[in-house]
């Protein structure tokens, strides 16, 4: 992990030093355009009792907002992207509704031109949470006052709503071919991890308690509610079409704290495939996986594929010669 970030470390520095990419003059040099998609996607299923192939009834629903804000000013550039998606599921004999995805993203990106070329400097800022609660499920045996031994359905809150947070600014280096085709790379990098403090108390006079602490949340220690890291960052961004009617879009970002472990990378990979049947129906297919050994000590793995209604809040460009 380590030996990647450092080869792209060095590719980026050295094509900033050498890179003569010159860029057509244009016209146009102010101009902003915003927009954005509202999907939802529907699932379910019934089977009554007399039903012999097997399956449970169930319903759930996703549903997502990407916006995007874009605006240029001469030789500033600043780009924002909003990510949201949330979904629950309800299946037969569960006691408790579950969260099938859940998340909030905001990325923005402030550039500044280098002469006649792709490079730009760059301020970037990135925050990452969720909405509401999550849970461990789990069946215990509990004997009633009737005598008879059921087994109950119980759950424990393992994070609450925007509960952790991330929050990550850094300064360096854009290189931008086009709104669809960037990365950026940033070695000066500030994260702050916050967190409910119901998460983290722990009381110190007692020993079991203190060796059962596991400090989730991106490293945060017993009865702390925040994390402050300092080191480098590398965002990379593609969009292309690989066929007719279906996008792929990757993002990668990377992230090596100075201060602890610098050879330990955080990754976060996001995979998505946009099918577009027609005007109000689509397809997609969302993957993401995450790597934080501050967290757990493997991949955490993330995957959507639905089919469903979508909405175009619009590209609305305005531009200014």
């Amino acid at each position: 992990m380590k030996s990647i970030l450092l080869f792209l470390l060095f590719l980026s520095i050295s094509s900033l030093a050498t890179a003569q990419d010159s860029i057509p003059e244009v016209k146009t040099t102010n101009w902003a355009s915003w927009g954005g998609r509202v999907s939802f996607l529907f699932n379910q299923s019934a089977f009554n009792d007399d039903w012999q192939g097997g399956g449970v009834t169930n319903v759930s629903g996703n549903l997502g907002i990407s916006y995007d804000i874009q605006y240029k000013r001469k030789k500033l550039s600043w780009d924002t992207k909003l990510i949201s998606d949330f979904g629950l599921s309800q299946v037969k004999d569960q006691r408790y509704l579950r969260k099938t995805t859940d998340r909030l993203e905001l990325n923005s990106i402030l550039g500044n031109q280098i002469n006649q070329s792709y490079w730009n400097y760059s301020t970037i800022f990135n925050f990452r949470s969720q909405f509401i609660s999550g849970y461990e499920f789990f069946t215990e045996e509990e004997t009633g006052a009737d005598g008879v031994t059921r087994t109950i359905q119980k759950r424990r809150e393992t994070s609450g709503g925007f509960s952790p947070s991330y929050f990550q600014l850094g300064l360096g280096f854009l290189w931008k071919k086009s709104k669809n085709f960037n990365f950026n790379i940033a070695p000066a990098t500030t994260r702050l991890i916050t967190v409910s403090s119901s998460f983290t108390d722990v009381d110190f006079n007692d020993p079991d308690a203190v060796d059962d602490y596991t400090p989730f949340f991106g490293g945060v220690e017993a009865n702390k509610t925040s994390r402050w890291e300092v080191g480098a960052s590398f965002r990379g961004y593609t969009k292309f079409e690989v066929a007719k009617n279906i996008q792929m879009e990757n993002v990668i970002s990377l992230y090596s704290d100075y201060l602890a472990d610098p050879e330990n990378i955080d990754i976060d990979y996001n995979l998505n495939l946009f099918l577009k049947v027609n005007k109000y129906i689509s397809g997609n297919f969302e993957f993401q996986a995450i790597y934080d050994d501050n967290t757990t000590r493997g991949f955490q793995i993330r995957q959507v594929i639905g089919l469903g209604f979508k909405y175009d809040l619009g590209e609305r460009p305005t531009k200014k010669a």
